[in-house]
C-alpha cells in the first residue's frame, strides 16, 4: 500500500530547495562502487537546466518528505531527415534521484513518465537520456521498461588543470570571434551536425559562455579576411568554452586509498622538482569546478595540431583564472570521432563510453527516421549542448 501513497509535482523552489540539495546529496553517482560525484548545485537545484530554451523539475513527495526529483529540457535540433527542415524538437531527461530508503517502490518510473508526459504535451518529437553503459539500474528502467533504445556512445574527455601553463606554438595564431562571426561559422560548418542546437546563438551569448576561438597557422590567410565572404584557411580549428563552474561544482565522495596515495605522492614529487614541470593531479575531494569546451570543429590536413593548440589555449586559460576551483577540461565527443586523437585528457579520468539512448515519442511519420537513427552506424558528428551537461 506504501507505493501508493506519494504523489508528483513541479518543483516549488521555496518549498523544496533544501530537501532536493539533501537528496542529492545522498545519492552518489559515477562510473564504480568505489568512485563516485556528489553535485553541489550552490543553493539553485535547478541550475543545470535553467538556461535551455524550456524546462521542467518534478519531485516525488511521500508524506511531506521528498523522495524523489527528475529534471527535463527542451530544444529544436538538426535530426537528419526530419520534417520539416531537418528540425526535430527533443526532450532531455537528466537528473533523475530517489532516496536509498525508498528504491524499488515505483517512484522513478513514475517520475519518468510524468516527464514524458509533459514533453507530449509541448509536442516533443523525440525523448533522449545519458547515463554510463554500466549503470545497469538505469539502462534497466530506461531501456527495458520505457523503450529507449541505445543512440549514440560518446566518450567524455577530462583533462586535468595544473599550475604549469603550455607553451604554444609560435606559427600558430589563436583569435578570439566576436558572437555574429562565431554562430556564422557554426551555423555554416556544424549546422549538419547530429543535434546541432537551432538556438546557437543564445548559448553563445550566455554569460557562462566565455568565448569562441579559432586556430589557424601563420600566413595562411590574414585574420581580418577570416570567414568574410566564406574564407577559411586549408587547415583550421575552432571551440567555444562553457564554465560549468559558475553554476554547480563538483566533489570526489569515496575513492580507493591507491588513488588518494598516488595524488599525494604526485604532488610531492611535484613541490620538491618543479623544474619538471609534472602535470599535476588536482585536489577533486573538495568542492571544484570545470571548464567544458563545447562546438569542436576542425578541417584541413594539419587541423588536429591546431585542436591541440586550441585546448592548450584553454588549459592556460583556465590555470591563470581568478576562479583557482577550475580543477578539470571537459569535453564530449562521438565515440568515433578523430578528435578523440587530438584532444589531450588523461584516460585515468575520462569515459571511453558514455551512453544515449533515445525514445520516439510520435508514431505517425517517426518510425522510418527513428529506426534510421538507431540502427545506422553514426557517420556524423554530434554536437554536445553545455547547457546538458
Amino acid at each position: 500500500m506504501e507505493f501508493n501513497k506519494f504523489r508528483i509535482r513541479s518543483y516549488e523552489r521555496q518549498y523544496d530547495r533544501a530537501q532536493v540539495e539533501d537528496l542529492e546529496r545522498r545519492c552518489e553517482v559515477g562510473p564504480s562502487e568505489s568512485v563516485f560525484l556528489f553535485t553541489d548545485t550552490m543553493g539553485d537545484p535547478i541550475c543545470r537546466i535553467r538556461n535551455s530554451p524550456m524546462y521542467m523539475m518534478l519531485v516525488a513527495e511521500l508524506e511531506n518528505e521528498l523522495v524523489g526529483v527528475i529534471q527535463g529540457s527542451i530544444k529544436l535540433v538538426t535530426v537528419h531527415g526530419h520534417p520539416p527542415n531537418d528540425l526535430a524538437k527533443v526532450g532531455y531527461v537528466l537528473g533523475l534521484r530517489v532516496s536509498p530508503h525508498h528504491r524499488r517502490k515505483g517512484i522513478g518510473s513514475s517520475l519518468v513518465r510524468r516527464l514524458e508526459e509533459w514533453f507530449t504535451s509541448k509536442d516533443v518529437d523525440y525523448a533522449y537520456m545519458a547515463t554510463e553503459k554500466d549503470n545497469q539500474a538505469s539502462v534497466s528502467l530506461f531501456m527495458d521498461k520505457f523503450g529507449y533504445t541505445k543512440f549514440r556512445t560518446p566518450a567524455i574527455l577530462v583533462n586535468p588543470v595544473n599550475h604549469h601553463c603550455f607553451q604554444v606554438s609560435s606559427n600558430i595564431e589563436i583569435a578570439r570571434l566576436k558572437v555574429d562571426q562565431a554562430e556564422y561559422l557554426y551555423r555554416r560548418f556544424m549546422g549538419s551536425t547530429e543535434f546541432f542546437p537551432n538556438d546557437i546563438g543564445n548559448i553563445l551569448r550566455n554569460k557562462l559562455s566565455l568565448g569562441t576561438w579559432v586556430a589557424y597557422f601563420k600566413g595562411d590567410i590574414a585574420w581580418g579576411d577570416f570567414g568574410s565572404d566564406g574564407q577559411v584557411p586549408n587547415s583550421w580549428a575552432m571551440l567555444s568554452v562553457w564554465n560549468s563552474g559558475e553554476i554547480f561544482k563538483l566533489r570526489l565522495g569515496k575513492a580507493p586509498f591507491s588513488c588518494l596515495l598516488c595524488t599525494k605522492s604526485w604532488w610531492l614529487i611535484d613541490k620538491v622538482f618543479p623544474c619538471l614541470k609534472l602535470p599535476t593531479i588536482p585536489d577533486f575531494f573538495n568542492p571544484f569546478g570545470f571548464y567544458f569546451m563545447y562546438g569542436v570543429h576542425h578541417e584541413g590536413p594539419f587541423s588536429g595540431k591546431l585542436v591541440r593548440a586550441l585546448c592548450q589555449f584553454v588549459h592556460n586559460m583556465a590555470a591563470e583564472s581568478k576562479d583557482d576551483n577550475c580543477k578539470i577540461i571537459v569535453s564530449e565527443v562521438g565515440g568515433r570521432d578523430e578528435l578523440n586523437h587530438h584532444i589531450p585528457h588523461w584516460k585515468l579520468l575520462s569515459c571511453p563510453e558514455d551512453l544515449w539512448c533515445i525514445k520516439s515519442l510520435k508514431n505517425e511519420g517517426t518510425n522510418n527516421k527513428f529506426h534510421e537513427l538507431t540502427k545506422t552506424p553514426p557517420t556524423r558528428a554530434l554536437f554536445v549542448d553545455p547547457r546538458e551537461v
